[in-house]
């Protein structure tokens, strides 16, 4: 059992070495795109939540 163990850690250890981890910049930079992505969706479906509750108002008036 320890030996399977043993060869597995090893072969995580292998794979990890031909991981391309990205810059700082690239992280930084993809963090960006990812906020201003969720602020400008955000905002658009709050409007539209907005809309079409006041529409939903207006029509059990």
């Amino acid at each position: 059992m320890f030996n399977k163990t043993r060869t597995f850690l090893k072969e995580v250890k292998v794979e990890l070495k031909k991981v391309a981890f990205p810059s700082r910049d690239e992280v930084i930079g993809s963090t960006k795109v990812v906020i201003v992505t969720v602020l400008i969706i955000s905002l658009f479906l709050g409007l539209v939540d907005l809309g079409l509750s006041k529409l939903v108002g207006m029509a059990f008036k």
